[in-house]
């Protein structure tokens, strides 16, 4: 039976069937102490894969075609921040003050590679363009979000200094990050041999992230502080700030007169943010009970952008 192309794929049920695990069995005692140290090490193995799969041509492309790219930056790192504050009054009202925090997060982080590549390339985009993007917004990502996070979000909550802050990113984060991008030359051979053995790990190291993080919320009371008004508040704002981010770097690229491959990777590359950098970088900058509520609305966007996305990738094909 074919699939219908803007149905979830199997690791968003699986990702749906995590939270569920870690809501009626979450990890505790001596397991949950022990599943702390395997989540740094998942989180280390994480970002160690996301430098190695880094190709050093999309940095040095990522320059050449750098009218689209900034564009696409702008949506990622500005657009979609401001949007988060300036739409305060209208999306707080909807969910609690902890979610509130979990939407700004959601707006401080990169943008998704994999989706978005596969988008672009079933819209008929510029697909080597998007490869570049994608992974230069990674890059990115990993060194301003935390900055952003540290200076707008954990201030708020007490959270450790700037400078601790940045010691354990860099530790647990970039340096992973930084080693597996100069070994890929060493690497690259096994990653095509291995490709789909990597994925597996790299997804099962999420779920496993995930899993801690919902686990320690789940402890500390998470679903006596959220009801299903505040999802169905979160699916709403999670609309409004995907919607709202396609309007504008669709637009500004129409604007610009890019070509349709362009816009199409400039539609597919801003509007989306990055799940498999977002949650592991959670468990850095935010405490443990307090991580599986922040990416709560990161979750729920997650699945949206799939649905919509690939909808109008399927519309846009057809054409």
């Amino acid at each position: 039976m074919k699939r219908i192309p803007f149905l979830p794929d199997s690791y968003t049920f699986l990702l749906v069937g995590t939270v569920v695990l870690a809501s009626y069995l979450p990890a505790s005692g001596m397991f949950a102490v022990g599943l702390k140290y395997i989540t740094v090490a998942a989180i280390a193995l994480l970002f160690f894969l996301h430098g190695a799969k880094l190709p050093r041509q999309a940095i040095i492309d990522g320059v050449t075609h750098w009218r689209l790219h900034a564009l696409i930056l702008s949506c990622t790192f500005l657009f979609f921040p401001v949007m988060g504050f300036v739409l305060r009054p209208l999306l707080q009202p909807m969910i609690n003050h902890e979610l509130y925090l979990g939407v700004l997060y959601l707006c401080m982080l990169p943008a998704t590679v994999q989706s978005a590549v596969a988008l672009t390339s079933i819209a008929g985009g510029n697909v080597p363009a998007s490869v570049c993007s994608a992974s230069f917004s990674t890059l990115l990502g990993i060194l301003i979000t935390p900055f952003l996070v540290n200076g707008l979000i954990t201030s708020t909550m007490g959270s450790a200094s700037t400078f601790d802050s940045i010691a354990q990113i860099f530790m647990q984060l970039m340096l992973p990050f930084l080693a597996g991008h100069l070994l890929r030359p060493y690497f690259d051979t096994l990653f095509k041999r291995t490709g789909k053995l990597l994925s597996f790990v790299d997804r099962g190291a999420i779920l496993l992230v995930i899993y801690s993080a919902f686990s320690a919320a789940v402890v500390g009371g998470l679903w006596q502080k959220i009801s299903w008004e505040m999802i169905a508040g979160l699916l709403v704002i999670s609309f409004i700030l995907l919607i709202l981010s396609m309007i504008y770097v669709y637009g500004l690229a129409i604007w610009f007169g890019f070509n349709r491959e362009d816009r199409i990777t400039a539609l597919f590359g801003g509007a989306q943010k990055s799940l498999a950098t977002g949650v592991p970088m959670s468990q850095v900058l935010f405490s443990a009970a307090t991580a599986g509520v922040i990416v709560l609305p990161l979750m729920l966007f997650h699945l949206l952008q799939l649905i919509i996305s690939s909808m109008i990738a399927q519309k846009l094909k057809r054409q």
